[in-house]
C-alpha cells in the first residue's frame, strides 16, 4: 500500500473516531474541506505541515497518521 493510501484511511478512521466531519476537521485544521476531502480520496499528498495540522486537530501524533494499520487495523 502506497503512503498516500496509509495517510487517506488513517485520516479518515481518525477523522470518524472522533466525530468530526471533513468540514470540522478543515475549520480546525485551518484548511479548505475539499482539501480533506481529496486527501482521503488520495486525490492529493499531503505536505508534512498539513499532516501535523491535522494530527494536532486529531490528537495524534503526526507519525501515527503515517504507519500503515496502525489505525486501520484497529477499527477492523
Amino acid at each position: 500500500m502506497e503512503i498516500r493510501e496509509v495517510f487517506a484511511r488513517n485520516l479518515r478512521a481518525l477523522r470518524q473516531a472522533k466525530g468530526l466531519s471533513q468540514e470540522e476537521l478543515a475549520h480546525r485544521a485551518g484548511i479548505d474541506r475539499t482539501y480533506v476531502s481529496s486527501l482521503e480520496r488520495c486525490v492529493y499528498s499531503a505536505s508534512i505541515d498539513v499532516v501535523d495540522q491535522l494530527a494536532q486537530v486529531l490528537n495524534v501524533e503526526a507519525a501515527d497518521l503515517l504507519v500503515p494499520s496502525k489505525v486501520a487495523s484497529s477499527n477492523n
